[in-house]
């Protein structure tokens, strides 16, 4: 080790500041050098906005020369030239996505996570789900996992545009967040049915229209105690199943949008993975699947490819407290492993090769990483929740969303609708429900308490600011 006191005394300490002073001068020299140099391919600049290529480089270097600027970032002057940076404009193109202030270009798809996590859920990652945003104004939902609404949420996308879901199997962590998605969009703005795309099953019980019909069963008095209070519109769930068998099936064909269907391997017979086609650009999502031919197959030419990557055998052990026979079925066997998801990846060869499906930690998610890149060496995601992905023809753009979490309701995609009180009939008859079942009895009536006298000025006072009447219901009309 290098210690000024064990030389000869000044003639080192000398010495060693002449070295220091000789370069930051030689440091300054090629400074101003690099500036001149700068100067000269901005002043060769014949028009705005076409710069050289050297003027890029020293501008990305920082070493662009100073300029005076006005308010709104223009150059005085007679020598006036663009300046690198201006200090009151918005940035673009940004490294982070804030939604909804970008536009999407008409040959552009955007993909949005909104799940990546496991089936027992945290707060960094909800279950599987994905958003697939097209500039022909079409979205799309791939799954929607636990926790996965609340992500959807933080969009703050107008929920009739959220109308269109396909699951790819019936495992919570893939549709736990549909009753959410489907009450809570309605109450948040959703005024048009809930369309739902999903596999049949080995049996008819255990396919999606069962599954569907049986939520809705189970959501009986949280509807029955909407009725006649919201607009009815948005609570209306439209079941399209499908064959599971099917191989590479058209099962969606709208505003030029093809959507196939083809088997996956997971727990039992049923679930399937999906292919998207729009504008020559191709989106996968296997959901849940072991690798299978049916997916090399029909993954190919895909631009973003989504499949599934569980978290590595030793992890689920130590991490999830798995016994390691268990840890080896469901982390090999069930699911695709890391190694097994590398191999995929290196037979269909996607622009970008997209792993979820993990907890994405510092200390798993590099075991994740370097077991893939055993099998594979091409373009690749993690994915964690709120990353996005922009897809060109030419480019695939890899950002993370920063979003808000304190959202109400997006703006509204088309006029809500007063509540009528014959909605209470319609929901009664179409349940087999009497509309007295609908009502308060009279022993739950007999516990109002008496505050008629601080909410009658809120009618009025809602009645004076929009002109209209607002009657104040009487207790046996409630």
């Amino acid at each position: 080790m290098f210690r000024i006191k064990q030389a000869g005394p000044p003639v080192v300490v000398i010495a060693a500041l002449t070295g220091v002073c000789g370069y930051i001068l030689g440091c300054t020299n090629a400074s101003r050098e690099k500036e001149s140099q700068a100067s000269a391919a901005q002043v060769a600049t014949p028009e705005r906005g076409d710069t050289s290529q050297g003027d890029q480089l020293a501008r990305a270097a920082g070493n662009a020369p100073a300029s005076t600027t006005s308010q709104d970032g223009e150059k005085k002057g007679d020598d006036a030239v663009p300046v690198a940076v201006s200090p009151v404009k918005a940035r673009s193109p940004r490294d982070t996505y804030y939604p909804n202030t970008e536009d999407l270009a008409p040959n552009e798809m955007r993909v949005v996570a909104c799940g990546t996590g496991m089936p027992t859920t945290r707060a960094a990652q909800a279950a599987a789900c994905f958003l697939v945003e097209l500039g022909n104004g079409d979205k799309f939902l791939f799954d929607c996992g636990s926790g996965a609404a609340e992500r959807i949420s933080s969009l703050q996308i107008p929920y009739n545009y959220l109308d269109k879901v396909f699951l790819g199997h019936l495992h919570t962590d893939h549709f736990g967040s549909l009753h959410d998605l489907f009450i809570g969009g309605a109450l948040m703005g959703r005024n048009v049915p809930l369309r739902v795309w999903g596999p049949s099953g080995a049996v008819e019980e255990l396919g999606t229209k069962y599954a569907l019909e049986h939520m809705k069963k189970m959501l009986t008095w949280d509807l029955a105690g909407r009725a006649g209070l919201t607009d009815p519109r948005g609570y209306q769930l439209e079941v399209n199943e499908f064959n599971y068998k099917g191989e590479n099936e058209v099962v969606y064909e709208e505003n030029g949008v093809t959507i196939r269907s083809f088997p996956a391997i997971h727990s039992i017979d049923g679930p399937v993975s999906f292919s998207l086609e729009w504008n020559g650009l191709k989106f996968v999502f296997s959901s849940d699947t072991y690798p299978n031919k049916w997916f090399e197959e029909y993954s190919k030419n895909a631009d973003l490819l989504i499949h599934e990557c569980f978290v590595a055998v030793p992890d689920m052990v130590a991490k999830m407290k798995f016994t390691p026979e268990s840890a080896l079925l469901v982390g090999t066997q069930v699911h695709t492993a890391p190694e097994a998801f590398g191999k995929v990846m290196s037979l269909v060869k996607p622009r970008m090769a997209v792993a979820y499906h993990f907890f994405k930690d510092p200390d798993t998610a590099p075991q994740v990483y370097d077991r893939i890149r055993k099998t594979y060496d091409g373009p690749l995601s993690l994915a964690e929740d709120f990353m996005v992905w922009n897809v060109t023809k030419d480019d695939i753009r890899v950002r993370m969303a920063v979003t808000e979490e304190r959202t109400w309701a997006p703006p509204l995609a088309r006029p809500a609708m007063a509540p009528k009180p014959e909605d209470k009939e319609t929901f009664a008859k179409n349940h087999g429900l009497r509309v007295d079942d609908l009502q308060y009895s009279k022993f739950i009536k007999s516990g109002y308490m008496d505050v008629d006298d601080v909410l009658r000025p809120i009618y009025q006072e809602a009645s004076e600011a929009l002109g209209r009447h607002f009657e104040y219901p009487r207790k046996d009309e409630k």
